[in-house]
């Protein structure tokens, strides 16, 4: 497998895998476009974007390079990782959501 680091996102929001480190970096102008979601919930923080950069350092893993953070009072108390689609960035969201729920009664 051809271990790729930098991703950007194309027209439809999908990542892209890209060479062009001056034009991945012009990518991150646009911060509202790596944004999938973000929302509080009970004094929670949850918040969903795309890395643009791979943090799956396992040459022969699939890349990793959608991140989920959950905060509570600016410290991060859960975080998970995946790597395809906007769509699979949406549902990690979805899950961390139903986690905190299910641990915090919120």
């Amino acid at each position: 497998m051809n271990y790729q680091h930098h991703f950007i996102l194309d027209e439809h929001g999908e990542p892209k895998p890209i060479n062009d480190v001056l034009e991945w970096a012009r990518s991150f102008e646009n911060t509202a476009a790596r944004i999938v979601k973000q929302e509080e919930m009970g004094g929670f923080w949850v918040s969903t974007v795309f890395l643009g950069l791979n943090h799956q350092f396992e040459p022969d893993k699939p890349p990793l390079i959608w991140e989920t953070m959950v905060f509570k009072n600016n410290e991060s108390l859960e975080m998970d990782r995946c790597g395809g689609s906007r769509e699979q960035a949406e549902a990690m969201h979805q899950k961390m959501v139903e986690l905190i729920k299910s641990r915090e009664r919120v």
